[in-house]
């Protein structure tokens, strides 16, 4: 079992940036895969970035590739999204979650989000 609690969220201009946090209780944090989505209403929740738990590799959504940073604190049991050249369409609820394979559709875990607002 694991627990997950996002932080970080709020209200940011425009060009900004914001870093969130997701703190986890539960199974070493480099035996599982990490992952940040996010959610709008009435849309479908999208993948936002990953880290795999052997080695930390990353992988990340198109529409944040080269603005997001995902990472994570092995001995803090935390990972964080850096998020810069925050734009409205960014706007969404962002959640934490954590599971065994890649596929999105697979994450088992889940924290219970955070929100980004974003203003133009």
């Amino acid at each position: 079992q694991v627990q997950l609690v996002e932080s970080g969220g709020g209200l940011v201009q425009a060009g900004g940036s914001l870093r969130l946090s997701c703190a986890t209780e539960g199974r070493t944090l480099s035996t599982y895969i990490m992952g940040w989505f996010r959610q709008t209403p009435g849309k479908e929740r999208d993948f936002v970035a990953g880290i795999r738990g052997t080695g930390g590799t990353t992988w990340y959504g198109n529409s944040v590739k080269g603005r997001f940073t995902i990472s994570r604190d092995l001995a803090k049991k935390t990972v964080y999204l850096q998020m810069s050249s925050l734009q409205p369409e960014d706007t969404a609820v962002y959640y934490c979650a954590a599971g065994d394979y890649e596929d999105p559709d697979e994450f088992k875990y889940w924290g219970q989000g955070t929100q980004v607002t974003v203003s133009s």
